[in-house]
């Protein structure tokens, strides 16, 4: 049975040639528990959800199949100090 796409946001850095082209993904889900590790994020055409942290990955980029858009500088930057939280870095 095939998984159905989700949406998501990659943070990763650009990967050396010699590198696996792996990138960092942390999924936007809908189902919203109200947790520290979520970042709220509205998008036009998609229902109110947030980004959770928790759910932190790592995925070959050809398993990506397409860029729905570009979040704001705002919500990375949440985003990143959720991540920083919830993997217990300074």
């Amino acid at each position: 049975m095939a998984q159905k796409p989700r949406p998501c946001l990659i943070l990763s850095i650009a990967y050396l040639d010699h590198e696996r082209a792996v990138v960092s993904y942390i999924p936007r889900t809908t189902t919203l528990r109200s947790s520290r590790f979520e970042v709220p994020q509205q998008a036009r055409g998609m229902a109110a959800g947030a980004f959770d942290a928790q759910g932190i990955g790592s995925v070959p980029v050809a398993k990506l199949e397409r860029r729905l858009g570009v979040v704001e500088p705002a919500v990375v930057l949440q985003v990143e100090k959720a991540i920083k939280l919830w993997l217990h870095l300074p």
